[in-house]
């Protein structure tokens, strides 16, 4: 069954824009090239970052940093984390969202250049992303950033990777934060494959879809097994017990093929007493906010920038 037709007409033209690919090791290599290329159809940035060099868990780290008022004092901020399903993708040519939002919001923003997976399996990302946490508030004073008021913001692999450093903070004592929007967050190594609890057919059949979850999830494994400690810190989905954790705000498509594993990532940080806002967008695939003409991407940049205002405004 195809769900072509389920999708919001002015959201087609990213079926273009974001074909789904085939991966596997050999193409790898060449969809990551293709990749880097991908967004220059949206021209130049709202604004070009400073690189940043700090010390990550396996050397220098790069960081890019989104400052729209340089000299600010006491600011809230946010950690940015980029999307690519933990294998293609970089901080460098995705620079336009958290560009626009540092812009839009006035508010400095911080993009890890993470390591990516099968080079560098879990918990390689996870740690570099928890680096640049514990780098934003430990130079909170000399960035002009207020360290009680820091968010942690990713899309896809992104939210899925913010969500774990929000585990991994808690869990560790490390950096306070003050809440986490997840974006289509990928948080549970299970969907699309034979352990999937939704298997829903309305899902993932556009951008991302179960062949990418599956391989994306296995090149992240490395030597992962299911009876690691750190289960949820590899597949945030797994965590015991979400208490402690910041307010939350997801945002996620209706055809989205992690839907379902948000939808209960939302139940469960609410049966915490974890507060959360949700939104689902009708007719909206994977990546849908690249469409920034259509509904759903001018409602949901409306719901993410309101939130992000008002959560970090304290």
């Amino acid at each position: 069954m195809s769900t072509r037709h389920l999708i919001a007409p002015d959201l087609l033209p990213l079926l273009e824009m974001m074909p789904a690919a085939t991966f596997n090791a050999e193409t790898l290599p060449l969809i990551r090239q293709m990749s880097e290329g991908r967004f220059d159809i949206l021209g130049e940035p709202a604004m070009r970052p400073e690189v940043k060099v700090i010390e990550g868990p396996a050397g220098p780290l790069e960081v890019l940093w989104y400052d729209p008022a340089p000299g600010g004092r006491d600011r809230p901020a946010l950690l940015h984390i980029h999307g690519g399903g933990m294998i293609i993708g970089s901080a460098k040519s995705m620079q336009h969202g958290p560009a626009a939002m540092a812009k839009a919001l006035g508010l400095p923003i911080a993009s890890v250049e993470y390591r990516l997976a099968p080079e560098h399996p879990f918990p390689a990302p996870q740690e570099d992303c928890l680096a640049g946490l514990s780098w934003l508030a430990a130079h909170a004073d000399e960035l002009g950033v207020d360290p009680l008021r820091i968010g942690i913001i990713g899309e896809s692999a992104g939210g899925g990777l913010a969500a774990a450093v929000a585990l991994m903070a808690r869990d560790q004592s490390g950096p306070q934060l003050a809440a986490q929007f997840l974006v289509f967050p990928m948080l549970d190594h299970r969907t699309g494959g034979p352990q999937c609890r939704y298997n829903n057919p309305c899902t993932g059949e556009f951008v991302w879809t179960k062949d990418s979850n599956r391989f994306g999830w296995a090149s992240l494994q490395g030597s992962y097994a299911p009876d690691d400690h750190r289960k949820g810190w590899f597949s945030p989905a797994l965590a015991e017990s979400l208490d402690g954790l910041p307010p939350t705000w997801i945002g996620t498509g209706a055809l989205d093929l992690f839907v379902d594993e948000n939808l209960d990532y939302a139940r469960r940080l609410t049966a915490a007493g974890v507060p959360v806002e949700l939104h689902v967008y009708t007719g909206a695939p994977h990546a849908f906010q690249l469409v920034a003409e259509s509904r759903a991407a001018q409602m949901f940049y409306r719901d993410l920038f309101g939130a992000v205002s008002a959560w970090l405004a304290q």
